[in-house]
């Protein structure tokens, strides 16, 4: 049985809805993220959904993967040998414009999905981090084509080199986030926006997004596979198990460059 869960809902506004579930941080796997797409799949091919909402259910809307039992490329890979970023790749294939409801933290791997998403709609309460660099290993999750896509070059450099976490309020001044709600109604916020989607006509808006997004699915195939190859190599070393062990601990890593 799959330790996750995946809902699915559609209004009568035509807007669909994708709730998952995986422990009280949302901790992703490759097996949830294929679910994921799936969803999304199916909702597009009902002919209902004509926009998506995809929301974490509980405190937090993902935190990336689970290292806490130690740096391995396993983490990574379902029961089935699926990498998680094959997984991912499906959801930039989704023909229907995506909103993710981000509430909480959009942490490492998370913050990849949210980006996998058309729009973001956050509060002030959510948190936005890419903290590969601190813990000893290269960005993944196809943010290395999404992150500059969305907020350029420079910004992106001071997000991954550094790996801070930014809150709400300037996730939306640089545009990581493109609506800022009450904390607390990032859901609601993000069906509002999804409905204004929906109420257009749906062969137009599905090709606007064929037409400026249709090329991601490629990219970010691309760019996983040299994410990929950099972090198994990454995995191996002295400061990715040391970078995982001082977040642990929540204290500063100590890197040797080993």
């Amino acid at each position: 049985m799959p330790d996750f869960t995946i809902d699915t809902e559609v209004s009568d506004d035509h807007v669909g809805a994708v709730f998952f579930a995986r422990g009280r941080n949302n901790f992703f796997s490759a097996e949830m993220i294929g679910a994921i797409a799936a969803a999304l799949d199916e909702l597009a091919a009902s002919g209902r959904a004509r926009a998506v909402v995809l929301s974490g259910v509980g405190k937090h809307f993902c935190a990336g993967a689970d290292l806490v039992d130690g740096v391995s490329g396993a983490a990574l890979t379902g029961p089935d040998e699926l990498h998680l970023y094959d997984a991912a790749t499906r959801l930039f294939e989704s023909p229907l414009p995506i909103v993710a409801a981000v509430q909480g933290g959009a942490i490492g791997g998370g913050l990849g999905l949210a980006l996998a998403c058309d729009f973001r709609v956050a509060s002030a309460a959510s948190r936005f981090s890419a903290p590969f660099a601190r813990l000893g290993v290269h960005p993944g999750f196809g943010l290395s084509v999404t992150l500059p896509l969305v907020v350029g070059h420079q910004r992106s450099l001071d997000l991954l080199y550094t790996g801070r976490r930014i809150g709400g309020k300037e996730a939306f001044d640089m545009g990581l986030a493109d609506r800022l709600a009450p904390v607390g109604g990032e859901l609601t916020a993000a069906k509002e926006l999804a409905a204004q989607i929906a109420a257009n006509a749906p062969l137009a808006v599905r090709s606007i997004k064929a037409t400026l997004r249709g090329h991601l699915g490629e990219a970010v195939g691309v760019a996983t596979s040299r994410e990929r190859a950099e972090q198994d190599q990454h995995f191996q070393t002295e400061d990715a198990r040391e970078g995982v062990r001082a977040d642990a601990e929540r204290r500063p890593p100590h890197f040797m460059g080993r």
